[in-house]
Formats: C-alpha cells, structure tokens, sequence
C-alpha cells in the first residue's frame, strides 16, 4: 500500500475482488461494524435488505441488545477481521460506525474482499487513509458513500441550485458553527486505567491506536474528544455543516489552514472551542473563498441583514455580493436568503431544480439502489466526492492539532510544516498494520 507506507494483501491488490451483482428482486445481505451508537440507526435503516452479521465489542450496551433482538438471524460477532473472513460469501456490503481511528481498517478490508461500504464521518482520521480508500474503491469497483446525510437531503440541492443560477452572486466568504463538543474536551491527562468489563473487547476498540487501559471516560461515548480515538468537533460535524459550501462553491482543496483561536489546548485531547480559517483558491469563474470554522460555542458575528435575530446553536451563512444563504440546522434542512425581505422577493423567480432528488432524502437508500444498479455514481456522497471533502476537514482538525497556520499542496499532499506532514499519515501499533488484517 504505496499511499501508507505499507504493502497490501497482495493477492488481492493485484487481482481486485470485484463486487457480486444483485440478483433482480434479490436482497443486499449487509453486516453492521459497531452497533451501539451511529450503527444502530444506520443498521435500522437496512431493514428491508437481509441483515446477516452484527458486530460490536461490547454487548452489553442497550442498543446493541436491542438490535441482537431486532435481527435476531444476524450472526453475532466481536471481532470484525473474523466477521469478515468467515462469512466472506455471505455479504454483499458492510456498514462501518466505529469510532474514528477505526473507520479506515475494516473499510480497507471490506473492500479488499470486494463488499460495497457505507461509512460514517469522518470517513478517516487522516489524509493519507482516505486517499487510500478512494484508490481501492477505484479498483475493486465497489459502491461507496459516507454518512454525511445531509448531502442527500432537499436543503442541499436548493443552495447549490441557487448559487449556480447566480442568485447568490460572487461568494467570498463561508462562515460555520456549531455548539459542539456535547462530549468532554480539552482533558489534560489521560485518564486513569480502569479494569475492564467482562466481555469488552477492549484491544479491538484500541486497534491501532496507543495500548492504553479501559477507562469509562473513554468508552461507550466518550472517546470523540480524545485525539487518539476521534477527530473533535470539527471532524464530527464539518461533514455536516461545510457541506452545502463545499459542494455549490466547488470548493475543493484549500491553500491554507490556520487556527485563529482555542480554549483549552491539550496533548491528549481536543479544545474546548477554536476558530479555525481556510483560505480557497478561485475555482474557474469563482473567487477566492475564506471559509471561518467555529466550534465549541463560538460564532460570528451577526450580519447586518439579521438584525433583530439570533443565530442557530449551528449553521452556517453563505455570503454573497447579491445575497447571502443562511441554514440553522446542522443538515442544511431549512436554507433561506437573508434579509427575508429579499427572501420574499427572490422566492417567486428561484432558479429551476435541475438536480435529481434522493427518494425521501435517504442516504441508505441512494447507496443500496446504487449497489443494485451497480453504478457507484449514483450514491451522492461515494469516495469520488467524500474523500476529498474528508481530505479538506481533516487539514482543519490537523491546524487544531499543530496550532499554526500551513500551507497546503494537494497534489504532493504536502504541507509547508514538518510536524504537520507527520500527521498525515496514520500510526499502527503492532499486529494493527493494514497487511496484518489477513
């Protein structure tokens, strides 16, 4: 695997295991890796498929009992390498809500054994994992997306509808927010080591992470804020509120990155609140884009044309020199012009719908009709698309981690600080390699 550093399976890189055609009216027999937090609702919205495997390291957390009990044919697993090498011709596709630093490993061998994969965000912790899994999905051929399910929602379309037909003008600044973290940050230390529950598989919840004891502080919800396990709240929600910007700006890949502000920098965790800014490059005919990230209670200022308002716990506001867009909802569920005295004006002459709409805006159905189709275009948020948005939000948690502002060489994937470059790249602990997997 020339991307990390690492040598593949390499009978499987060098003959792709292409995925296996839907039969007409046949079901799609999807496994679930990690079920008791995001997985439960990703794996309830596969109930009309044939659900075949469930697995999660601990089984005692309600939701995974619940879901034992929902599917109750599913065979029951602990250990997602087992899971996928014992019923290999048994799935067609895998969902993976693991935590963070876990997204990579089981996708990397899903689509190895050529199952189609529905990711949560962020797709990866790091660049370099993410550009793995564009060019594997790229191989094999299988049908990919991540769960950013906004970007197959109605308030989407409509923003990139009217930046396109010009309502919006020339657009030159992006600000977002979010109220996030819900979840502890900007912890000092470590927490102290714990004994671990019966049952808990607690070295597969470390995978390839740092050998660290149990702590409940740690896991079942905690380990978004802690640098090793997740990616802060700008890696948890940027897929979520940057979308619309990404997608109708073409904003693709920054130039550079910087963290303006933070409360509560630490070595272990991530801050209680920072501002991070990007700078865009112009895209064709579009200008230059300052895009200002803010999080953990922080927001900008109130435009003139809100006066008298209040601005959402999160949202985003999408400047224009014609007229601004702002959405405060954390999917982009509710876009609207700013002023609304404007909004009332433009809304009898709105540009057409020119793009196709996702039945019931579900994400989970867009990826299964794509699998059935076999076309991996049809599932809106697939790697072509989400990898480098991914790419983009993780040089945001990146800035976060450094404290300085880089810049940035997409092509070379490269940026102009050495301590930043080394954190592209992911860490493996021992027997947690990519080519350890099989």
């Amino acid at each position: 695997m020339a991307m990390l550093g690492l040598s593949s399976c390499m009978s499987l890189t060098q003959a792709p295991r292409k995925p296996r055609p839907i039969a007409p009216g046949a079901k799609i027999r999807v496994a679930q890796i990690g079920c008791g937090g995001k997985g439960f609702s990703d794996i309830s919205s596969q109930a009309d498929e044939d659900v075949v495997a469930l697995c999660d390291i601990d089984w005692e957390i309600p939701k995974v009992k619940e879901l034992f009990e929902k599917f109750p044919n599913a065979k029951r697993y602990k250990d997602f390498r087992k899971m996928l090498l014992e019923m290999d011709d048994q799935i067609d596709a895998v969902c993976v809500s693991t935590p963070d630093h876990m997204h990579f490993l089981p996708t990397y061998m899903a689509i190895l054994l050529g199952k189609h994969v529905y990711v949560q965000k962020p797709l990866t912790q790091t660049v370099a994992e993410a550009r793995e899994l564009l060019r594997l999905a790229r191989l094999n051929g299988v049908v990919t997306q991540m769960g950013n399910q906004g970007h197959a929602g109605e308030g989407i379309r409509l923003v990139k509808e009217w930046i396109d037909g010009g309502v919006l003008g020339d657009v030159r600044e992006v600000q977002v927010w979010t109220n996030r973290p819900v979840w502890p940050q900007g912890m000092t230390d470590w927490p102290a080591a714990a004994p671990t529950p019966e049952g808990l598989e607690w070295d597969i919840f470390l995978g390839r992470a740092t050998q660290r004891g149990f702590s409940k502080d740690i896991h079942p919800f905690k380990w978004r804020g802690w640098k090793d396990y997740g990616c802060g709240a700008l890696g948890d929600m940027a897929c979520h509120l940057m979308d619309a910007a990404y997608w109708g700006l073409q904003l693709g890949a920054p130039t550079s990155v910087e963290l303006t502000e933070i409360n509560g920098d630490s070595k272990v965790a991530f801050p209680n609140s920072a501002i991070v800014t990007y700078q865009f490059p112009a895209r064709g005919k579009m200008p230059p884009v300052k895009l200002t990230w803010y999080e953990g209670g922080k927001k900008p200022a109130l435009p003139a044309s809100m006066v008298g308002r209040e601005l959402a716990k999160g949202g985003q506001l999408i400047i224009g020199d014609k007229a601004t867009v702002y959405d405060g909802n954390d999917y982009c569920n509710s876009p609207r012009i700013v002023p609304e005295t404007l909004w009332q004006q433009l809304r009898p002459n709105l540009p057409p719908r020119t793009l196709t709409r996702v039945p019931e805006g579900n994400p989970h159905k867009e990826w299964t009709a794509a699998i059935r189709a076999g076309k991996p275009a049809l599932a809106g948020s697939n790697f072509e698309y989400s990898v480098p948005f991914t790419e983009m939000v993780c040089l945001g948690t990146l800035a976060i981690l450094v404290g300085k502002k880089f810049t940035w060489d997409a092509a070379a994937m490269r940026t102009n600080l050495p301590e930043a470059n080394a954190l592209l790249y992911p860490q493996y602990r021992k027997g947690w390699r990519p080519q350890d997997m099989m």
